[in-house]
């Protein structure tokens, strides 16, 4: 295959259509049908399925995307790397978030980076942790914000934050404040979970903890969306056990209450380490350097906020 034929098969695969993509690559679209039917060809594989309404990806054909953006970004950076050697922090730079850290972050970031990086461009991606390590290794992102990452010889990891998690239920009585006292393992066991499914970091790390202690969770619903999730606290007899940031980030703080989850009495609180992962097998340019180290101190600073005093100091209870 050339580096044509998977553009071209990257341009139809995300606009879903030979014709809107015949428009954006201002190729005629017999050609550029033929440049597909070409590739299939190469590979033995059906790429597309056609129907009246444009084409859907094939197994086999979303396979190969994953791939093709990949290797489609590594030409961009490689021609980036080269201009980067005149030193200039110029290119695209993409960061991939979990989707707490997003909604806390992304303003921010990109502000900052606009008035750091005039000559640049930031996009970002929101996915769970796991993800977006598949990302990084694949070359889709130059570096991810992750939770709990295990070491590997195929990423480098910077520790950024430390964050508690919490129990977290609907608000009761009439006590305005979000942080209530500490709650144990034990206690957290008898409490019905709305939980994110497997490989979820913040899942892991919460059985994890309990294994070693015997314990397993209750696990009343598996949902994925930190948004749902605080909706079905406030509605429904659920928990769950979230961080700070996800609960500031929601505007439903005001009617939430957050216990810390502690090993045991009299011990520290269960927390999550939050990193930032970059390859350890492709150079850094000149743009990742400069824009990592505004990275961590955007994450220390609004993360921490949201942490600081429990929360009490930032309008949270």
């Amino acid at each position: 295959m050339d580096f044509k034929q998977l553009q071209t098969f990257v341009q139809v695969a995300d606009l879903g259509s030979f014709t809107r993509a015949a428009n954006v690559l201002r190729v005629a679209q017999p050609a550029l049908s033929r440049q597909v039917r070409a590739l299939e060809v190469e590979l033995r594989q059906t790429l597309f399925e056609r129907n009246g309404r444009g084409v859907t990806l094939t197994p086999a054909g979303q396979r190969l995307l994953a791939h093709g953006r990949g290797i489609l970004q590594q030409v961009e950076r490689a021609r980036q790397d080269l201009d980067e050697q005149r030193g200039a922090a110029t290119g695209l730079l993409s960061i991939g978030l979990p989707p707490s850290v997003g909604r806390a972050l992304t303003a921010p970031l990109v502000e900052t980076f606009r008035e750091r990086f005039p000559n640049a461009q930031l996009t970002m991606m929101e996915g769970l942790s796991t993800y977006a390590l598949e990302w990084l290794a694949q070359g889709r992102i130059d570096c991810a914000v992750v939770y709990n990452a295990s070491p590997s010889a195929a990423f480098e990891l910077q520790p950024v934050l430390e964050e508690k998690l919490y129990l977290v239920s609907a608000r009761t009585g009439s006590s305005t404040k979000l942080i209530g006292r500490p709650v144990t393992l034990a206690e957290l066991a008898q409490h019905e979970l709305a939980i994110p499914s497997r490989p979820h970091a913040i899942r892991m790390r919460l059985e994890t903890a309990l294994a070693e202690a015997s314990l397993k969770p209750r696990v009343g619903l598996e949902i994925d969306s930190v948004p749902a999730i605080l909706d079905l606290v406030q509605r429904h007899p659920l928990h769950a056990v979230l961080s700070l940031t996800a609960i500031a980030g929601s505007g439903a703080a005001r009617r939430l209450r957050a216990r810390p989850v502690v090993l045991a009495p009299g011990r520290p609180p269960l927390a999550a380490t939050l990193w930032i992962a970059t390859s350890a097998q492709r150079p850094r340019g000149p743009l990742l350097e400069q824009a990592l180290p505004l990275l961590a101190g955007l994450l220390s600073t609004r993360l921490g906020m949201a942490h600081s005093s429990e929360g009490d100091e930032n309008g949270l209870s």
